[in-house]
């Protein structure tokens, strides 16, 4: 007898069907797996054989032979397991058919063999027989929908990221023997409450910074917020203890929630690289040290595992000391922020990852940070300071929307409690929510338009096209750079409730174009 088991596994940022097959002969008892399985796929032989003594099921002294379909496809994870247990089970006739078996266990159980044919299962298991959480769960729930299939059998470990998905009846089991014998239709049928994740993220809120906390810095905070508004990448320079790390982490709480397909993406990337990862509607926020490897920046490795700029995906990518990282680290962005995806090739394969996030980044103007400063003076040499400063490169520095000077804030100011101040950051939160409203309701973010976009959504007064044309020839301004003001002139007319960018919109914008790095 041949059995078949639908199942799939996690291949990018999509998925593939795999089709169980089990076939028992007679022969010496073994328990073989064909199809371009890898070594963890391999090793479920042990974890299955254990799962199903210790579930009270019997393992057949059979030759068992496991097909795992499309033979040519690399097979890579544990969420087979379950499957591979189902196919062994079915063909060795422990599953009951439709009408068969005990009664009075039939009676009460909605598992069967034929619930095979339109059911996806995955989940790893462990040697008790307990079905575990696996990466990934996302696409193989789109993976079933995709291939018409009606429900999806999850560990209730993934549940909450699986019901992300609709249009497929999910459903959720802890261990082998209570999928076999559904021991009750509302355990498997569990739903998680997203309240309890709503609690959560006001809890977080408690420790953020946020624009109240951050003494003077009006030039800077205004920065901020319109790139928040655009979604703009934005380079903080200044002396070190200006509050440039600070304004970056305020930035976070200054995001508004993702909406539901945003977070479907952002959950399904997150589940990708951890299977315990949490949902909720805030968005990521990235601040990897500046010792990290280029396949943890970007991604890479050999599966081709997924990097921090696609867990910032939809959120913030946070680099604090922007020329402390080694430069082939930042070239490497140069592709990312045009195109807003990351594809990794390799010999067998092409992976491609979503990597649409917003750069903060923040560099001191020097090595020893003083340069410019008027209180103290600067000790580097001019070549460690042309050194320092050729390690953000023209071409990098022309994908920055907006460069912000952030200068020392006078001691006597510090302990000083300015008028207005706790509400500094719920009025910036209102301005960014009204000029998100508004690029939503027109096309997309400001800064996620194309030329031909940009000039078909961006009305310029004439005054204000002039002094654009003008500051283009005289600044020798690139045709990225020109597209770039005129979304961020865009950005700050949304802000100001302007259907029209005007002169003053356009010179703000002009203003934040020039990268300063003291003199």
């Amino acid at each position: 007898m041949v059995s078949k088991v639908f199942s799939a596994i996690a291949m990018g940022f999509g998925g593939e069907l795999v089709v169980v097959e089990c076939d028992m002969n007679r022969g010496l008892p073994a328990l073989s797996i064909v199809g371009m399985p890898n070594t963890t796929v391999n090793e479920a032989r042990d974890r299955v054989r254990s799962a199903i003594v210790n579930s009270k099921f019997d393992f057949p002294a059979r030759k068992i032979t496991i097909n795992l379909a499309p033979a040519e496809l690399k097979k890579d994870g544990t969420g087979l397991d379950l499957p591979i247990a189902l196919a062994i089970l079915a063909a060795s006739g422990q599953i009951p058919e439709v009408g068969g078996g005990d009664a009075s266990e039939g009676s009460r159980s909605e598992f069967s063999v034929d619930c095979l044919a339109n059911t996806l299962f995955v989940g790893e298991l462990s040697l008790n027989g307990e079905i575990c959480a696996i990466p990934g769960v996302i696409n193989v729930v789109e993976t079933a929908k995709k291939c018409g299939l009606e429900k999806v059998v999850v560990p209730k470990g993934n549940l909450a990221q699986a019901q992300l998905v609709k249009g497929v009846e999910i459903r959720a089991v802890g261990n082998l023997r209570e999928l076999l014998l559904a021991v009750g239709e509302e355990s498997a049928k569990d739903v998680v409450k997203f309240a309890t994740l709503n609690e959560k993220e006001q809890k977080t809120e408690v420790g953020r910074v946020r624009f109240d906390d951050i003494r003077g810095q009006v030039a800077a905070k205004r920065a901020i917020t319109i790139a928040i508004a655009g979604r703009h990448n934005i380079l903080l320079s200044g002396p070190p203890g200006t509050g440039k790390t600070m304004l970056a982490r305020a930035a976070h709480s200054l995001l508004p929630p993702l909406d539901d397909g945003e977070r479907v993406a952002v959950a399904k990337l997150h589940g990708l690289a951890s299977a315990a990862a949490e949902i909720g509607s805030e968005r990521p926020f990235r601040a990897p040290h500046h010792s990290a490897s280029m396949a943890s920046l970007v991604g890479g490795g050999p599966k081709a595992h997924l990097g921090e700029i696609s867990l910032a995906h939809h959120g913030v990518l946070f680099l604090d000391e922007l020329p402390e990282f080694p430069r082939n680290l930042i070239e490497a962005l140069r592709q990312p922020l045009e195109d807003r995806t990351i594809t990794i090739t390799r010999v067998n394969y092409k992976l491609s990852y979503p990597a649409s996030f917003m750069l903060i980044a923040t560099e001191n103007p020097c090595p020893c940070g003083f340069l410019g400063d008027p209180d103290v003076e600067c000790s580097c040499s001019q070549v460690q300071i042309k050194n320092y400063q050729k390690k953000i490169s023209g071409p990098i520095t022309d994908r920055l929307d907006m460069t912000i000077a952030v200068e020392r804030i006078p001691t006597r100011e510090l302990l000083v409690e300015s008028n207005g101040a706790s509400e500094e950051h719920d009025k910036a939160c209102e301005q960014i929510a009204g000029a998100t409203k508004r690029q939503r309701a027109r096309h997309a973010m400001n800064s996620e338009l194309t030329s031909r976009e940009i000039l078909k959504c961006c009305r310029v007064s004439e005054a204000a096209l002039g002094l654009l044309q003008q500051a283009t020839d005289k600044l020798h301004i690139s045709t990225r750079g020109y597209f770039k003001i005129l979304r961020v002139a865009r950005t700050i007319a949304d802000i100001e409730g302007s259907e029209t960018v005007e002169v003053a919109h356009l010179t703000e914008a002009l203003q934040y174009r020039e990268r300063k790095v003291g003199k």
